[in-house]
């Protein structure tokens, strides 16, 4: 996965960050998506996601919930 540098538009940079807080609260079933929506929707001007953003973001939103899924799966079994 790329990372992101000063070179990554601030714009596209505030879109992938909150659309992964977006699937991660869809996910877990947490409050904030309605503003998570509004808020990349803002980000975006009408735009569109590019495939590399996307491909970044479901990357990062699946290691997040992979993380965290193994931590709760201990937490369970314990």
């Amino acid at each position: 996965m790329d990372s992101d540098s000063d070179l990554t538009p601030r714009n596209i940079r505030e879109v992938e960050a909150e659309s992964v807080a977006l699937i991660c609260c869809e996910a877990l079933q947490l409050v904030g998506s309605e503003y998570a929506r509004g808020y990349i929707q803002n980000w975006l001007s009408g735009d569109r996601i590019s495939d590399r953003s996307a491909q970044k973001i479901f990357s990062a939103a699946s290691a997040i919930l992979k993380a965290g899924g193994g931590e709760s799966a201990s937490r369970e079994s314990g």
